[in-house]
């Protein structure tokens, strides 16, 4: 039953993920600013996966502010991944 609860919390997490993942383009009004390029950094694995089953999705949007996004952008990334090499400690 645990398993069961398990398994819809992450199948609608992957749902409500993939409505904010960057798209390209064509339905975006406003330009993707800094803020939005951290939410597409945290999500970049969802949007990668996506990505792979759909044409629609990228895991970079399209339609940036330019360096102020891909700021955004990579601090997230960096932060993300990289915080967990950081953290872990050797078995030596």
């Amino acid at each position: 039953m645990k398993r069961i609860g398990v398994l819809a919390i992450m199948l609608s997490m992957s749902i409500v993920l993939g409505g904010c993942v960057p798209g390209d383009g064509t339905y975006t009004t406003d330009p993707a600013g800094f803020f939005w390029g951290i939410w597409h950094g945290w999500i970049a694995p969802v949007s990668l996966i996506l990505g792979l089953f759909n044409d629609t999705y990228r895991v970079y949007e399209v339609n940036n502010t330019g360096w102020f996004y891909d700021l955004g952008f990579y601090i997230a990334i960096i932060s993300g991944f990289g915080g967990v090499a950081v953290t872990r400690k050797s078995r030596g």
